[in-house]
């Protein structure tokens, strides 16, 4: 059996990465904030566990608009890297455009089906959640309950 070690980068490189092992979970989000922190109509995030993933070089920035989500991007070249959320325990969402073989990564199901933009089509059969794919704890909630700053 062979041990999984991906690796990602930003755009210009001065951020580097490497994941460790399967991701646990992998989905398309068609979601109105991480296309707006994204600049893209929909993203796909790979879901790790913390001590999965390193970063081996540079230092990601981070931002927040949310209460308890934390998004990671380069500061030199604005390359989105990842997204974490306090309700969601040991979990980090690295987005595929930061992967250097995002061909490696197959998505298991949509997410936020209900905000996909109209002119984007599928012909997979994948499962549609109508919001998010992932429970979170429930003391803490989902963003979408959460203050925006």
């Amino acid at each position: 059996m062979t041990h999984r070690l991906e690796r990602g980068s930003c755009f210009c490189g001065s951020i580097v990465a490497e994941m460790e092992g399967e991701p646990f979970w992998i989905n398309y989000d068609h979601d109105d904030d991480c296309r707006k922190a994204l600049g893209s109509p929909l993203t796909i995030w790979i879901g790790y566990r913390h001590d999965q993933v390193r970063i081996i070089s540079g230092a990601p920035k981070s931002f927040s608009k949310t209460s308890g989500v934390l998004r990671t991007f380069c500061a030199e070249c604005g390359s989105s890297i990842s997204y974490t959320d306090e309700g969601l325990k040991n979990e980090i969402w690295v987005t595929i455009g930061f992967m250097d073989h995002p061909e490696r990564f197959e998505p298991q199901a949509h997410g936020f089906w209900l905000m996909k933009l109209p002119w984007i089509q599928f012909a997979d059969d994948l499962p549609r959640s109508e919001t998010y794919t992932r429970q979170r704890d429930a003391a803490i909630g989902y963003p979408s309950d959460r203050d925006k700053t």
